[in-house]
């Protein structure tokens, strides 16, 4: 049976508090899930490698490739 996310508000949103539009993660036993809170139903779905390799890039401010 198919288990509801739950999703989780970036702190730099205020955490959850309000309607704040903000960047929202959810994890799965397969995946995590991210979705802007204005758009809900656009989920971007990856692995935890590719977002920790992402995070650590935009910290470090390298560019993306592309």
């Amino acid at each position: 049976m198919f288990e509801p996310l739950a999703w989780q508000k970036s702190s730099f949103s205020g955490g959850g508090s309000g309607g704040d539009d903000c960047v929202e993660l959810a994890d799965s036993p397969t995946a995590i899930h991210l979705r802007e809170s204005e758009a809900p139903s656009d989920v971007l779905t990856t692995n935890r490698h590719a977002l920790h390799a992402l995070l650590a890039r935009l910290k470090n401010g390298n560019d993306l490739p592309g």
